[in-house]
């Protein structure tokens, strides 16, 4: 890291903003500060009329720049920088290859917590009060803090005049720092730290001889007490070598009618009640060791050695490659390679081969980042990989405030290790599991990325820029900290499995469940011939009720897969077939039964359902489809007694909406769980023998190319929750196609066949893995304009691409949030320059964008679409 010796040099610095601008912007430093400024920390900037940014340092130069005159920095924000060179490797690539700017990806990697801008809204810590008379002040931190008690809400700019003073980060910096205010950021996500109530035993009753003295007068006077004293034994493990700490909570789950047992046990001075704050990053104790593979995993997890490091690595020895089974896809004989793809059947024990490669690389003293797709898949994985690596594993994804996050990132970066909550020793992360954003933390000894469930499209950044794939990213991750990346899927994307194929990864395969539980039966449920019968109960078949039943009847667990949430996707005159429109968005509004209202799920325009037709005023109003929220209600009609929960956006939009919900599954609380593709992927539960599939041909009929294949996957993937420990499962699909090549594949667990058929057409049509897709976005508000500008774009790429260019055609939904859009499609062949071809891409834009009949016309840019 560059860092200035002490001199009057006059030096200057190249920063990143964060605003969507395509050059650094160089300022000079004061010689004062000649030996503090770095690479990678944060200075305090003005840029454009008066406004003030945090920006970072890229480069240190002495080089003046020669459009304009440089200003000085007002202040360095940081002791020690707060992003690394490989940090900047990646953004540097990221903006190259998603043709953004850097300022966005910036943006996109830093917690809202360590950017600052003069528009940041600053608020008065609501615990302030009470802790006022032990927190110092400054005079002028007196000063805003009377202002925010009067105005509550004041921005940076509003306190640079109270205090009559232009650099005012420093001191926000310290009154953050004592808890004084919050940025208003931080209270969007309400967060409340678990507390956790423990159990001990008193100095008085820790003696035996007083215990024995306590149990016998419990034992004819007070047996409940009794009761909860020897809970409280065992629970401590009392008489092993090593004690541990006793929940409240436990105590209460193990004897009945504890709670007043236990005040009266207090009150004897028999046991003593105290909290303890639980988060995220509170202290994990090791509780279980690794368990050993069985044949087929160890196999392929050698295989995997062997693929990474060209020999196996045992104990820190190495030893021959073991030899390829015949039954087993390994790609050996291939060299060293830096990706893997794994490729393994639903249930069929990935994780635990995740497990060993993580405790290899930790053992290295290396650092692992394990990327999943969903938040909901994250609450499942950390609670059982804490188990084997205890506070060693951090956490990171969007449900966490931006506190939370900057703590993580400081944890990474060793800037600042995080303190377990009541532990006296510091841990660093050595694991870190999250979703997509957890590829921006400052990762600087990383050994192993695992991207679980790699062909999932929540992988895919859709909006703002950069509009990358985390999966893609991870992979280049990898590449720059010279570490290894292990892609995991039993349904992989067509591109990774093309590329396994063509030797460009290493590969390797597992084709049998976990203990040999089979594979569950498929069957179908004919949708259109039980309509034509009247059979048909609601959207529910016959053959999917009795399962159902039966199901129930055996006390095991049911899952029902509907893609679409809310109540039905649409209301219906049926007079003259009006269908409420969303003021905003060219899209139908979805009608949500628990608030009724009809709902955009594109801007959240929401109005109460219409009593009449608006075109026609008839009164006839139906509703038409199905969601999640209307399966949840009707399943309560045909099963009173089960207990019913729903998983989708609407359920899980709180911080710890989607661990409740799976953690009351998993403990039995929940007899049927409706929900969207959230329940679809890789979530483990021992007790689900029946999986249902309710229109398998919403998904099937979506017009787009990965359709086919994104039907397989979902099916597939959800298919797999179903029989996955003891005992086989089975699955539903209702469809009106029983046929389609697709649900035969899927019946059939036919992965290979799927691939080879959409591969052939996507060769045919000149779609990936063959050609390379960039899709150009153009938006404005009038329709006209869109129209002209569009066609004026698509004319100059057509010069230069020809026939590569496709459109430009309006999307499905053509009108978002009052702004019309416009697509371009550019294939470019894989065997050609895509370099080149952004090269040209970008020129044209900049000639486009300096139209002046085009200057309002806003264009974006998706490449490698989804």
């Amino acid at each position: 890291m560059y860092i200035c010796s002490m001199s009057r040099t006059t030096y200057f610095v190249d920063v990143i903003l964060p605003l969507s601008v395509p050059n650094l912007y160089t300022y000079r430093v004061p010689f004062e500060w000649n030996e503090s400024i770095a690479i990678g920390k944060r200075v305090v900037v003005q840029f454009g009329r008066g406004k003030l940014y945090s920006a970072l340092i890229r480069r240190i130069h002495e080089n003046p720049p020669k459009q304009y005159a440089a200003k000085y920095i007002d202040s360095i924000l940081d002791d020690s920088p707060i992003v690394n060179q490989k940090q900047f490797e990646l953004w540097d690539w990221l903006s190259n290859y998603y043709m953004c700017t850097i300022g966005e990806v910036m943006i996109a990697a830093l917690p809202g917590g360590l950017r600052l801008s003069s528009e940041t809204k600053i608020l008065l810590n609501q615990n302030y009060k009470e802790q006022s008379a032990s927190i110092e002040l400054s005079d002028k931190e007196y000063l805003i803090v009377d202002a925010l008690e009067i105005r509550q809400v004041l921005t940076l700019t509003d306190i640079s005049g109270i205090i009559e003073q232009k650099i005012v980060y420093p001191i926000i910096k310290s009154l953050i720092e004592k808890g004084v205010v919050v940025l208003q950021e931080e209270l969007k996500e309400k967060f409340k730290p678990k507390i956790e109530s423990y159990v001990k035993i008193t100095e008085y009753a820790d003696n035996e001889e007083n215990l024995k003295t306590i149990f016998d007068a419990l034992e004819r006077k007070a047996p409940k007490q009794l009761d909860v004293v020897m809970a409280y034994v065992t629970l401590s493990k009392r008489y092993s070598q090593e004690r541990v700490e006793v929940k409240k909570s436990d105590i209460l789950k193990m004897v009945d009618g504890a709670e007043a047992a236990l005040k009266s046990l207090v009150k004897k001075n028999t046991f003593e009640m105290y909290e303890r704050e639980v988060g995220r990053l509170a202290s994990f104790e090791n509780e279980n060791k690794i368990s050993n593979l069985n044949e087929e995993q160890q196999k392929v997890f050698e295989s995997i050695n062997t693929q990474f490091f060209g020999k196996q690595k045992n104990n820190g020895k190495d030893e021959k490659p073991v030899s390829e089974d015949s039954s087993l896809s390994f790609g050996e004989g291939r060299g060293e390679v830096d990706v893997v793809l794994l490729h393994g059947v639903t249930s069929s024990g990935k994780t635990e081969i995740y497990v060993k490669l993580i405790e290899q690389a930790i053992a290295q003293g290396k650092q692992v980042l394990y990327l999943l797709p969903e938040i909901a898949l994250t609450t499942q994985i950390i609670n059982r990989l804490r188990k084997y690596f205890g506070e060693a594993v951090g956490v990171y994804h969007s449900k966490f405030n931006e506190n939370e996050r900057v703590e993580v990132w400081n944890n990474v970066l060793n800037l600042k290790p995080a303190r377990p909550a009541g532990g006296s020793e510091i841990c660093n992360f050595k694991l870190v599991i999250g979703a997509r954003s957890a590829l921006f933390l400052p990762f600087s000894n990383l050994g192993l990325v695992i991207v679980d469930e790699e062909h999932d499209t929540s992988f895919k950044q859709y909006d703002p820029a950069p509009r990358y794939n985390a999966r893609d990213a991870a992979i280049y991750l990898a590449h720059i900290h010279k570490a290894k990346a292990l892609l995991g899927s039993a349904t992989p994307s067509l591109e990774s499995y093309f590329n396994a194929q063509e030797g460009k990864y290493g590969f390797a395969e597992m084709t049998k469940r976990f203990g040999g539980i089979q594979m569950p039966e498929i069957l179908i449920a004919d949708v259109k011939e039980a309509t034509r019968k009247k059979m048909m109960k609601s959207h529910f078949s016959p053959l999917l009720l009795d399962t159902v039943t039966l199901a129930l009847e055996k006390k095991e667990q049911v899952i029902l897969f509907q893609n679409r949430r809310g109540f039905a996707p649409q209301l219906e005159c049926n007079m003259c077939a009006w269908v409420p429109q969303c003021a905003n968005c060219d899209v139908s509004l979805t009608y949500h039964k628990v608030s009724n209202q009809l709902r955009c799920h594109y801007c959240g325009y929401s109005i109460k359902p219409p009593t009449k037709c608006a075109a026609c005023g008839d009164t006839d109003l139906k509703m038409k489809g199905f969601g999640t929220e209307k399966i949840e209600e009707e399943l309560s009609i045909f099963y009173p007694k089960a207990r019913i929960a729903r998983m989708d956006l609407d359920t899980t939009r709180s911080k710890f909406a989607h661990q409740h919900i799976i953690q009351d599954f998993e403990e039995g609380n929940i007899d049927i769980l409706v929900g969207t593709q959230m329940v679809t992927k890789g979530l483990d539960f021992d007790n689900v023998s029946m999986v249902g599939i309710l229109n398998a041909d919403s998904m099937l009929n979506f017009p787009d190319f990965r359709s086919f294949e994104r039907s397989y996957q979902l099916m597939a993937q959800v298919s797999g929750r179903a029989g996955r420990k003891n005992k086989r499962g089975k699955v539903i699909i209702q469809s009106q196609n029983p046929e389609h090549s697709i649900i035969q594949e899927v019946i059939a667990n036919d992965f290979l066949s799927m691939y080879t058929n959409q591969l052939l057409d996507r060769k045919n049509f000149n779609y990936p893995p063959y050609f390379r897709l960039i899709e150009i976005t153009v938006i404005h508000k009038d329709v006209d304009m869109v129209n002209a500008s569009a066609k004026f774009l698509a004319d100059a790429l057509k010069k230069h691409f020809a026939k590569r260019v496709l459109g430009p055609e309006f999307p499905l939904v053509s009108r978002i949030r009052n702004l019309y859009h416009k697509n371009i499609l550019l294939k470019v062949e894989r065997e050609a320059s895509v370099v080149q071809a952004k090269k040209v891409l970008t020129e044209l834009l900049i000639k486009f964008k300096s139209t002046s009949d085009y200057k309002s016309v806003r264009v974006n840019i998706d490449v490698d679409p989804m």
